[in-house]
């Protein structure tokens, strides 16, 4: 291998010319950026991601493949940030490999063109650098930075959130909406979710009480080639909107799982009440997660009105959707056309309706067992004693109980 490296980097040096080689190396011996000669200001970022072809988007040890790999490489090939270690940084929320997000938030010191009297006067930000726009030149094309914010030092995008809002789009197929609907009110308020997310006690969660503040499943956009048809349409547009304080790990995945057996008449809307209430029901059944594809982390809410938006930046961002859109539109109404054409040589005409029948990850049961007849998992108790036992947990001792000590780190604020 080393005779074939040798032979490989000498017929490189003959191919290429002298000049190129010296440029080359002058690169390499170009002197780094000086951060100590500029400002820093803490700002908050706002961008878009369509997350399929990602790993997730937290940085990983055995992949590059993901949305903060990349958010990270463009503010440094930018000279934006030192490193992100030293760049205070805080996200809103973690998405899962597959998960998109319209409204990513986070928080960090950047570099300023404006001196430090200049920022400590507070003056506009119209003299400030065109952060997304500089980042957008470097980013992927469905990475896309939409605003940035000024913020105080201490304002971290994690914790000073104060709502976020998740969107999961599916095709009405055979569901019956109206019971989806009944159902997904009963999630609304504070409760404990140990049923209905993955329970992550190996990384320190041990409190599962989160609160949703509204919960809707309606149709968004109905078929146009049945406007003229009383008959509800398969390939009608749905989505479920959660909105909440913070979440966990899978929770809306395990709450539209639920729901999609609610919606194919296999459960009663009740049921979700029943996986709510942890006295009876302490131990979760075993059931599918719904689709990573469909979900999107919409919006984040923070006290702050001063987001600069630039026109030129939104318009190319709207034209980068439309591009996509078209894409995946033409992609849809050429499968359309043949699904139509496969329809009609069915004797009789009768239409399928499985359309949504997908969203289910994992095999389907040829016989369909009630979740409360299935195998649970193992009950907080006991995961907590495990992991205890592994030394992986802490248990704060009081005179009266043990308290398990959960890890501010842990893997809060995730679908």
């Amino acid at each position: 291998m080393e005779i074939h490296n040798n032979q490989l980097k000498s017929i490189i040096n003959k191919s290429v010319p002298v000049d190129c080689l010296n440029r080359n190396l002058a690169e390499k011996k170009r002197r780094k950026f000086d951060f100590t000669k500029c400002c820093k200001r803490h700002v908050l970022l706002k961008f878009l991601y369509l997350g399929w072809d990602y790993q997730g988007y937290t940085v990983q040890e055995d992949t590059i493949n993901t949305i903060e790999h990349h958010l990270f490489a463009a503010l440094t090939k930018c000279c934006l940030v030192e490193s992100r270690q030293t760049s205070n940084y805080a996200r809103c929320g973690r998405t899962d490999k597959g998960v998109s997000s319209f409204c990513q938030v986070v928080s960090l010191d950047i570099r300023s063109k404006l001196t430090q009297e200049q920022l400590s006067a507070g003056e506009g930000t119209t003299e400030e650098l065109d952060y997304p726009k500089l980042l957008n030149r470097v980013l992927p094309p469905d990475i896309r930075v939409l605003a940035w914010c000024p913020a105080p030092p201490d304002f971290s995008a994690r914790f000073n959130c104060k709502q976020r809002t998740y969107k999961y789009f599916f095709p009405r197929g055979n569901l019956d909406i109206k019971a989806m609907d009944t159902a997904v009110q009963y999630v609304v308020g504070s409760h404990d979710f140990r049923n209905l997310c993955k329970m992550d006690v190996g990384n320190g969660v041990v409190k599962y009480d989160r609160q949703i503040l509204s919960a809707r499943v309606n149709i968004i956009a109905t078929d146009s080639k049945h406007n003229n048809s009383s008959a509800s349409s398969a390939y009608d547009m749905c989505e479920l909107t959660l909105v909440g304080q913070a979440f966990l790990w899978h929770q809306v995945r395990c709450i539209m799982g639920i729901l999609l057996l609610i919606g194919q008449g296999r459960e009663s809307p009740e049921v979700m009440k029943e996986l709510l209430d942890i006295e009876n029901h302490s131990r979760k059944p075993q059931y599918q997660l719904a689709s990573h594809l469909p979900l999107n982390l919409f919006h984040c809410e923070f006290d702050c009105s001063d987001w600069v938006i630039s026109n030129e930046v939104l318009l190319d961002v709207i034209r980068g959707l439309q591009q996509e859109w078209t894409t995946c539109t033409v992609k849809s109404t050429m499968i359309r056309s043949m699904l139509q054409e496969c329809q009609s040589l069915i004797p009789g005409g009768n239409e399928m309706r499985e359309q949504s029948a997908c969203l289910l990850q994992g095999v389907q049961p040829k016989v369909y067992q009630h979740l409360f007849q299935r195998p649970t998992c193992s009950s907080l108790e006991n995961r907590i004693e495990h992991f205890v036992k592994k030394q992986r947990l802490e248990v704060l001792t009081t005179d009266k109980e043990s308290i398990p000590v959960e890890n501010q780190d842990s893997r809060d604020l995730q679908s």
